[in-house]
């Protein structure tokens, strides 16, 4: 399948050779080379040739460390990243991102506002070079940049709320003002609804890893269902036909086998909606292995690099699957061993370590610092590890799968309806596919541990426990919050140092 999506991998690829300016405060990128309407852009080829610049800010959303996937994780109840002995500590921007005491100066924040920012950046100047061309086939590939801008703005309205709206590029404000969550929200909509109607329907090696009518339909469902926190005003039956413009198109389905997502060789997943198609050579940046695993691992997977040993699971996260649930797989504990069978031993473990030396992943966590113990916390082993990977996978990360857009039916009806049946049915047919024990009923407390068990450590989690009410209270090492307003990350300070016509969030 690999081979059928080459492009996709070329498109992400070229788009990664350019260099774009990440502050949203100076949106212009400096053109190493200039193409005319003359001598290029008559073929799809050559569009989808220059969409790379579009998609290539994706590589770092997800799936690596210090900037969007470590925030939504981090800050919430399923990863943390203990302090262990001197490892770790990094001036203490992970323990205050667990414990919700963060501050406008992190870097993880500025990466991010950086990442999307970029991604924004090379949407508009793209839509304006397309726009300038009179023909059906530039317009569409403009729905195709509006609806990857929107995507960019979704994470954006998501994780900050109140940003700029940027749309031009030639014309681009210097300094571009604070626009409010609400007008974020109406622009994300308005972006997705003009420009679905011109999307591909295709699901095929053509169309893998673009923008579709069913990725901009899943963006939509994801948008609707958080709409009670973005605006105040809910939007149940907006989110319920938004999935079901996808799930009933009949363009997907659910894996047999819940990994089969996930593995080395996933861009066949029948239930991918919307990836990243990363790879280990010419799309880097997914670096899971080394963020999560112990040192010793190298020796069971045959790792080119060694791991860090940080990202790990809480224990209570870990003890929400039942023994049965095959999802429980997706976190790596117990004893280690190396490729050839051979128990690990961890020369570096504590005096105190009840293991002793040998290697053993214990879910339990003796504390979140300054003394986490090497070997404790369940580590993330979602995604394949094949013999001999390098720091980077070529594993594709998917954004949008069919799961969870039915998992967002089923809770828009519940929302509805506490005992809708077909909300229930939705829930236990994704269960039955992890061979759990199927529910009678739902709650607030079921149905939020089910996203979690199906959607662990896919970007999803600080968005659940929000919208399910439960993101500021206590756990383990977390103090409730203060402040209502710590439901969104503060706008980076360097952000607001380059670009005075900024508005800090409130609470910070």
């Amino acid at each position: 399948m690999k081979k059928l999506i080459k492009y996709s991998k070329a498109l992400l690829i070229a788009g990664a050779l350019l260099t774009f300016n990440n502050s949203c405060t100076n949106l212009d990128e400096e053109l190493y080379s200039t193409v005319t309407f003359d001598n290029f852009f008559k073929t799809d080829e050559e569009f989808i040739s220059a969409l790379g610049a579009a998609y290539s800010s994706l590589i770092g959303v997800m799936g690596n460390h210090n900037a969007t996937w470590s925030i939504q994780e981090v800050s919430s109840d399923e990863l943390m990243i203990p302090q262990r002995g001197g490892d770790w500590f990094d001036g203490g921007i992970w323990l205050r991102m667990f414990r919700h005491e963060y501050l406008p100066t992190e870097d993880a924040f500025n990466n991010s506002w950086g990442q999307l920012f970029g991604g924004v950046s090379a949407c508009n100047r793209l839509i304006e070079q397309f726009s300038a061309i009179q023909s059906d086939r530039a317009k569409a590939f403009v729905s195709e940049l509006r609806s990857v801008r929107a995507l960019y703005y979704y994470w954006l309205l998501d994780l900050f709320g109140n940003v700029p709206i940027v749309t031009s590029f030639a014309t681009a404000e210097a300094n571009p003002t604070t626009k409010s969550r609400a007008e974020v929200y109406a622009f994300v909509e308005k972006e997705l609804l003009e420009s679905t109607p011109n999307l591909t329907d295709e699901v095929s090696g053509s169309t893998y890893a673009r923008m579709t009518q069913h990725a901009a339909n899943s963006i939509l469902a994801k948008l609707y269902i958080n709409a009670q926190r973005y605006t105040g005003t809910a939007q149940w039956d907006k989110a319920i036909a938004a999935a079901d413009k996808v799930i009933n198109s009949g363009k997907y389905s659910l894996e047999d086998n819940f990994f089969t997502n996930f593995q080395t060789e996933n861009a066949g997943s029948k239930e991918t909606i919307f990836a990243i198609p990363y790879d280990k050579v010419f799309a880097q940046g997914f670096n899971l292995p080394v963020m999560t695993l112990h040192y010793e691992s190298q020796k069971t997977f045959n790792l080119t690099d060694q791991p860090w040993n940080g990202y790990c699971s809480l224990q209570e996260f870990y003890n929400s699957f039942e023994a049965n649930d095959v999802r429980k797989r997706s976190l790596l504990a117990g004893p280690q061993k190396s490729a050839a069978g051979k128990q690990l031993v961890d020369p570096s473990a504590e005096a105190n370590d009840p293991d002793g030396k040998d290697l053993n992943f214990t879910p339990a966590i003796n504390e979140h610092f300054p003394n986490c113990l090497r070997q404790a916390g369940a580590r993330i082993a979602k995604f394949e590890y094949i013999a001999g990977s390098t720091a980077n996978l070529s594993n594709d990360f998917p954004i949008f799968r069919l799961a969870d857009i039915m998992l967002v039916k089923a809770e828009a009806l519940w929302r509805k309806n506490a005992g809708d049946a077909t909300a229930l049915a939705i829930v236990n047919q994704i269960r039955n596919r992890a061979l759990a024990t199927p529910l009678t009923s739902l709650t607030a407390e079921n149905l939020l541990a089910e996203r979690g068990r199906e959607m662990f450590a896919e970007g999803w989690r600080r968005q659940d426990l929000i919208r399910f009410g439960t993101y500021q209270d206590a756990r383990p090492w977390k103090p409730a919050d203060t402040k209502p307003c710590f439901d969104i990350f503060p706008i980076p300070k360097a952000q607001l140092d380059a670009n005075k016509s900024l508005s800090q969030n409130p609470c910070y």
